[in-house]
């Protein structure tokens, strides 16, 4: 098993905060002090970790005071889910932004962990080649319209 970083640490930490409220306002430098890094370590785990294809949404503002508000995107249903991911999804998506939404997809459990894993595994640019990412958009588009039936 992997050895975890300090990003990992402090995303960790901040979805410890997230599971206790629906909003965290957190400081920047403060989580920077307590993790003992610089400032621009915790820039790089909101921008990375708490993205929109991830489920969440970033309020940030900088300086003195500034603060950093996370929340989770919530969903009332599937259909809700997969209707806003389908209207936000562009022509193309890298490989990043897929797995995002397949790890979305299991966290809302849409999607069995087998399931994400054997989708991660035929979408890479090794094997889609030089489209993939527009073939992954289109496959993706694929997946949530399958979701979204109902099933019978």
């Amino acid at each position: 098993m992997a050895m975890k970083n300090t990003s990992d640490y402090i995303e960790e930490h901040i979805k410890a905060i997230l599971d206790q409220v629906n909003v965290a306002e957190l400081r920047r430098s403060e989580l920077a002090s307590r993790f003992e890094v610089v400032p621009s370590q915790i820039n790089y785990v909101i921008k990375t970790r708490f993205t929109a294809s991830r489920g969440y949404i970033v309020e940030s503002k900088r300086g003195g005071g500034g603060y950093i508000r996370i929340g989770r995107i919530t969903f009332s249903d599937k259909h809700e889910l997969v209707h806003d991911l389908l209207n936000n999804m562009g022509e193309q998506l890298s490989a990043t932004v897929y797995a995002d939404i397949l790890q979305l997809l299991f966290d809302e459990g849409l999607m069995t962990e087998r399931e994400g894993n054997l989708f991660l595994a035929t979408s890479s640019d090794e094997v889609l080649g030089k489209d993939a990412d527009s073939i992954r958009a289109r496959m993706m588009r694929q997946v949530l319209r399958r979701l979204d039936r109902k099933e019978e």
